[in-house]
């Protein structure tokens, strides 16, 4: 059977069903140049978002070409040089249908973070500070949601959203769909123009950068909230920060960052930031429901 190395960690209950099934699995994160060594004895790699398999990794694994499987414990391979991969006769997997749940909750406990000042009264709080008249906050009912994207995570939060009251809006390069006549398409202009709450559900494209920059900002409503718990890059970050120094954006829920772990303290430490260390997915359930993927995918490849 396979000698898979797992480098991020995964659900407990799968990595021993993977064992059960034959399989040896060697859980250990390894930084990149070891990784080069370590990966060319390996049939298959598991990995989160922490390792990225890029070209160079592909290539120490093509010395021996003994990797045959890349696995992405999550939606996105935006970590992976996915195209380089299969050309090389590396199949790329990742798990779409786990972790949309988790991601979406995140970004309506952002939108609940933000609305009701909750992030910052734990930190006032804390310093003994009893600021109940500075926080008046908003309800999310009756508010515009525009979602930027309307894959798995943002249907899934669309859903939610609908459930308490909001109107939700979208935009998508593919158009309309069919189905989801409770909520709005729109083009993207008017998305930023007419919303009260966004939300990002978009890959990064390093090519394209940022979705929303300081032009976007300008196009939308003032007080604006900002959700993003899609990729860090999506949102430019320093713009983000004079929006949020302005007025203009009233609060910004963030769970990823241009870089990561994040030194971008202006950020992370501002008061009309909802901060999390990208967590999207890392519920239990969620990571239950991608050691399931996870299985299905090794099982299907290697038997």
């Amino acid at each position: 059977m396979a000698r898979i190395l797992v480098t991020d960690g995964m659900d407990k209950k799968a990595a021993q069903k993977l064992k059960d099934m034959g399989h040896e699995l060697v859980e250990q994160h390894y930084e990149i140049e070891e990784l080069k060594e370590q990966i060319k004895g390996f049939d298959a790699i598991i990995v989160r978002s922490a390792t990225k398999v890029r070209q160079e990794i592909i290539d120490a694994a093509l010395e021996t070409k003994q990797l045959k499987l890349i696995i992405r414990a999550g939606v996105g391979v935006d970590n992976i040089d996915v195209n380089y991969a299969m050309e090389n006769g590396i199949q790329v997997n990742n798990t779409p249908n786990s972790s949309s749940a988790s991601v979406a909750e995140l970004a309506i406990g952002h939108m609940f973070s933000l609305a009701r000042f909750i992030h910052i009264s734990n930190v006032t709080m804390r310093n003994d500070e009893w600021n109940k008249k500075a926080y008046k906050g908003i309800e999310l009912a009756g508010k515009k949601l525009g979602l930027i994207g309307f894959g798995r995570i943002a249907k899934e939060t669309a859903k939610r959203a609908y459930a308490l009251g909001m109107k939700v809006l979208y935009t998508n390069r593919s158009g309309a769909k069919k189905g989801y006549d409770e909520y709005t398409f729109v083009s993207m202009d008017e998305l930023l123009k007419q919303s009260d709450f966004i939300s990002l559900h978009v890959p990064f494209n390093k090519e394209a950068g940022a979705v929303i920059g300081k032009n976007e900002f300008d196009m939308m409503k003032d007080g604006v909230y900002i959700i993003n718990c899609a990729r860090g890059g999506v949102v430019d970050e320093k713009a983000l920060i004079e929006a949020l120094d302005s007025g203009k954006v009233s609060g910004a829920g963030i769970d990823v960052f241009e870089e990561e772990p994040t030194k971008n303290k202006d950020l992370y430490t501002h008061d009309k930031v909802s901060v999390t260390p990208h967590i999207g997915g890392s519920t239990k359930e969620g990571q239950a429901r991608i050691g399931e993927e996870i299985i299905e995918i090794t099982k299907n490849f290697f038997e």
